[in-house]
């Protein structure tokens, strides 16, 4: 009994001792000084590290581009959630209503900021133009809020609705029809009468500043005035009143606030989470993600190819080393261990670097693309070109967020490593299954 106890011991350990030395001698074919085949598996860590670098880049900049857009459309947007009443009849019973509803929302737990805001369109009339336009009519709490701080600048004049006259406008809007700071303007609203018919009205304002969110689209389409404001150049009607509600983490926790808001408002009033108001939107971007993720995969796949090709190289270059072993006792798992391990230690070889430069270039990518359009633009000015801009605001973000999603990173550099063993997995099991006698023949 003992000794068949001591035999089963002893293959264990033979078995445990055979996979170091099968990690070793991958290990020498990979980084052993004198060693030809360790150009092949080189070689393939180098392809791996070159397709890693474009995807951590591409990655970042995505990442930072999508949660860039997506911050501004929440924090200046349409907030993180929505309150909708389902029934409005007069103002007087509206503002009853928001007010009940906003204090009783206040009073739930992660709640960081509520107000009231009028949504309506109206047409601006300026020196130089006017155009159609979505008129904000806010609270003083969507200054005061956190978001509006970070992600709102004023480009002239003063983010401030002094009195009930002033308006803001964006960047974009004022280009567009000529609007200057401390200049006036007018905005044509639609107004009922009694007998049912629409009738225009103009209301005299000051552009009291103009501001920029960083993003064309925003800039473009925003004109803010203050609620008492709104409350006279709408009707109930003609405009959409609710409550944008922030709380301290929508990307987490935005359902759980909607739940418990909807349960505490007794289903009074229909409750939206920002992706439900932004659901094409956020959809497109996540399809735009999804995308570039594929083709990262694929780019994957490319540089396991050459894992591939290196292992069978380097399979033909060490046949007298596969016959020797053989020769010795070594199993055709042990054979098979020596090349699947170098392909795991190639692609190990590769994905660390080439990750990390990524991580390094995509961190640095702004500075990267100002120095790039300031030796452009050095160049066409000596040709009188116009100038060149990588990043148009007119159609991206002024700066790009540095966006590192570690799981996704995790995932890549994992999947590279599965992708470098799996092609290795054919030309090593050949390695395994060749006969030593035929090799001992032939060398």
């Amino acid at each position: 009994m003992k000794e068949k106890i001591k035999a089963k011991t002893k293959g264990k350990i033979n078995h445990s001792h055979a996979s170091w030395h099968s990690l070793f001698i991958a290990a020498r074919y990979l980084i052993g000084k004198g060693n030809k085949g360790s150009r092949y598996l080189l070689g393939a860590a180098g392809g791996i590290a070159l397709s890693m670098i474009p995807i951590m880049v591409t990655l970042i900049v995505s990442d930072g581009m999508i949660r860039g857009i997506t911050d501004r459309f929440l924090e200046l947007g349409t907030g993180h959630l929505q309150v909708w009443p389902y029934r409005v009849t007069q103002n007087q019973d509206l503002e009853a209503q928001m007010q009940d509803a906003k204090e009783t929302i206040l009073a739930i737990d992660n709640i960081r900021q509520v107000w009231e805001e009028k949504q309506g369109l109206g047409i601006i009339i300026a020196a130089d133009g006017k155009t159609g336009t979505t008129i904000r009519a806010v609270d003083p709490s969507f200054w005061e809020d956190t978001g509006s701080v970070k992600y709102l600048s004023v480009i002239k004049g003063e983010a401030l609705l002094k009195n009930d006259t002033d308006v803001l406008l964006g960047e974009e809007l004022a280009k567009s029809i000529g609007a200057e700071v401390g200049k006036p303007l007018r905005i044509m609203t639609v107004r009922n009468t009694s007998l049912g018919k629409s009738i225009p009205m103009v209301t005299a304002f000051t552009v009291r500043g103009i501001v920029s969110s960083g993003y064309h689209e925003m800039d473009s389409m925003w004109c803010f005035v203050s609620l008492n404001a709104g409350e006279k150049i709408f009707q109930v009607n003609n405009c959409y009143t609710y409550l944008v509600i922030k709380i301290n983490d929508p990307y987490k926790y935005a359902n759980y606030a909607a739940n418990d808001i909807d349960a505490n408002l007794d289903g009074a009033f229909g409750v939206y989470t920002w992706k439900d108001l932004q659901r094409s939107q956020y959809s497109s971007y996540e399809s735009t993600r999804q995308l570039l993720l594929l083709i990262m995969a694929l780019i994957v796949l490319v540089a396991s190819v050459n894992v591939s090709s290196a292992t069978s190289m380097l399979v033909i270059e060490r046949r007298r080393d596969i016959a020797v072993l053989k020769s010795f006792g070594a199993s055709v798992k042990d054979i098979k261990n020596i090349f699947m391990w170098g392909s795991f230690l190639t692609g190990i070889a590769g994905a660390v670097p080439g990750i990390a430069a990524g991580l390094l270039i995509g961190c640095n990518i702004n500075q990267i693309i100002h120095g790039v359009e300031h030796g452009i633009n050095l160049f066409t000015a000596l040709l009188d070109k116009q100038e060149v801009r990588i990043l148009d605001p007119g159609f991206y973000l002024e700066q790009i967020p540095i966006v590192i999603d570690v799981k996704t990173v995790v995932s890549i550099g994992v999947f590279t490593l599965l992708c470098s063993v799996a092609a290795s997995l054919f030309p090593a099991m050949r390695a395994a299954r060749t006969k030593p006698i035929e090799l001992i023949r032939k060398y």
